[in-house]
């Protein structure tokens, strides 16, 4: 079916989204012009607002509308620990773990050379600059656990290395509560490499 010039661009629009296909765009487009006006109206005003006032954190990359994010501009952070994470969505997910008290780089991506993303855009000048300042004393690399992901952190690592900063790789392996029999191959394998000692005392 064909749709006005302006339905249609609405749902082009929405279409640029993760997860949203044709259906979802259609679903989402015509329920808020249908049912309501106001929450499409406030929608507007909140991505134009967003996408005029929102940018990168001057020190670690995190999204923010100040100059330092809330966790840069915390000085109760940990600053020798940095955590090395490919996403703003990353970030918060470590966050919410409640587990880490320092600091954080978001790459905003991985290695990928097919793809045109190298050392440049991941910002990795700014990271050189971070470690050259002395301050950082391990760097933990939450990179994922894809081929690209792992290149990334190697390369980091060499990195650290000539600034004398240790890095170190966050484990990958059996999730919580789950049955071994229904994980998988790479991921047991993961685990066992990455097993740690027990301690009885």
């Amino acid at each position: 079916m064909s749709f006005s010039p302006s339905l249609q661009e609405l749902l082009d629009a929405l279409r640029c989204l993760p997860g949203v296909g044709p259906k979802s765009a259609q679903r989402m487009a015509l329920h808020l012009l249908e049912k309501d006006r106001g929450g499409a109206a406030r929608l507007v005003k909140a991505m134009a607002d967003a996408a005029e006032r929102v940018g990168l954190c001057t020190r670690c990359r995190m999204l923010t509308e100040d100059r330092l994010c809330p966790v840069c501009a915390d000085v109760r952070r940990e600053e020798g620990l940095v955590c090395v994470v490919e996403s703003p969505a990353d970030l918060v997910a470590v966050e919410d773990s409640g587990g880490y008290r320092g600091r954080y780089f978001v790459l905003l991506g991985r290695l990928s050379p097919l793809d045109g993303v190298g050392p440049s855009e991941l910002g990795v000048d700014l990271l050189r600059e971070l470690l050259a300042e002395g301050a950082v004393k391990e760097l933990v690399l939450a990179t994922s656990a894809t081929v690209e992901g792992e290149a990334t952190a190697a390369f980091l690592g060499g990195v650290a290395a000539e600034y004398g900063v240790p890095a170190s790789r966050i484990a990958h392996g059996v999730p919580m509560g789950g049955e071994l029999e229904f994980v998988d191959g790479s991921t047991l394998y993961r685990a066992i490499e990455s097993r740690t000692a027990i301690d009885s005392a």
